[in-house]
């Protein structure tokens, strides 16, 4: 019961961070004016080929789940593979980090494999997404440095505060108090219930890497690690040419959209809801495009994104029994 009641607050106070990031985002803005621009000036045919570029992400995904699992088991089946990444990216939009969690226990339920085996390849696969996503952070710093660097110097407010949090002495103090205090107080760390969830982590971090390195087809992992980024890329970059105000932006007006939207996904909030749009919008803004139609492009591509993982994930819970004979979980 405390469980539950911890998992609904949790639950309540991402969701209201996220909801309070995107009421901050839309509360000035003429809802009038979006609702006709949305109404006559989209072209709606771009977004339907970025849910289709989106698609093909998600069945690489699939693919590339299936090579790091046969290491640690047997081949799961596409089918019931591919149900539960969706069923995953659909947690996710409940509730932060739940998907990973799901889709391993989707799949360990209807595949009989080892539900911890399942989530150190969930790891090792987020952790080889994380270095794909500081891999294009670096590409578009070095290539848009010039672009940053005056959006700085036409917003002094925004580099003001980032040079006052760096230099704050308050984070100076607290790193230092910290690392002394983890000094003293070390051993009785290594008693704690964070100190084993490190532990645990780690071990999952080596299960997952064992089942890269053991890998049969490395060159179709490789492969699909490549493909999902650019599909991801290509499946924004695509909506761009919805609309008038960014029709003429290149792929690398793209990319650093892309990039910049991606952290803001990463944020603790269901689904990235106003995080994303917020750094979208200000990624924009860095090529000219004023702020009221930088939420515009935010709210059409991050609502067809979210708006597809709801459909397809609710329709994979559905079918999922209907396919499968029901099995116990095995957990080693």
């Amino acid at each position: 019961m405390k469980k539950t009641v911890l998992k609904i607050l949790q639950f309540l106070a991402f969701f209201a961070v996220g909801a309070f990031i995107f009421w901050l985002i839309y509360k000035d803005q003429d809802i009038e004016h979006i609702k006709s621009v949305l109404k006559n000036n989209v072209n709606y045919w771009w977004v339907v080929l970025s849910l289709f570029l989106g698609l093909l992400s998600h069945i690489s995904r699939t693919l590339r789940w299936g090579l790091m699992i046969e290491p640690v088991s047997h081949k799961p089946r596409f089918i019931n593979t591919f149900l539960a990444v969706m069923v995953g990216y659909l947690m996710n939009l409940a509730l932060p980090r739940m998907g990973e969690v799901s889709r391993c226990g989707v799949l360990a339920r209807y595949e009989k494999i080892s539900f911890t085996k399942l989530l150190g390849t969930v790891v090792a696969e987020r952790l080889v997404d994380m270095i794909s996503l500081l891999i294009l952070l670096a590409i578009v710093i070095l290539s848009q440095f010039g672009h940053m660097l005056r959006f700085m110097q036409e917003n002094p407010e925004i580099k003001d505060k980032l040079l006052a949090a760096i230099s704050s002495p308050w984070l100076i103090i607290g790193v230092v108090v910290v690392i002394i205090g983890f000094y003293i107080f070390r051993k009785q760390f290594k008693d704690t219930r964070f100190f084993r969830k490190i532990m645990e982590v780690i071990h999952n971090f080596k299960v997952g890497f064992i089942s890269i390195r053991n890998i049969k087809k490395k060159g179709w992992f490789y492969f699909h690690s490549v493909f999902i980024w650019l599909m991801y890329y290509v499946m924004l970059y695509v909506i761009f040419f919805a609309f008038d105000f960014t029709r003429d932006l290149g792929p690398i007006a793209g990319l650093t959209t892309f990039v910049l939207a991606s952290f803001g996904m990463v944020a603790p909030v269901q689904g990235g809801i106003g995080a994303w749009h917020f750094m979208a919008k200000e990624a924009l803004s860095l090529y000219g495009v004023p702020n009221e139609n930088g939420i515009i492009f935010a709210f059409v591509a991050h609502t067809s994104m979210t708006g597809m993982i709801i459909i397809i994930g609710i329709i994979s819970i559905l079918i999922l029994p209907f396919i499968n004979r029901r099995n116990e979980v095995i957990v080693e």
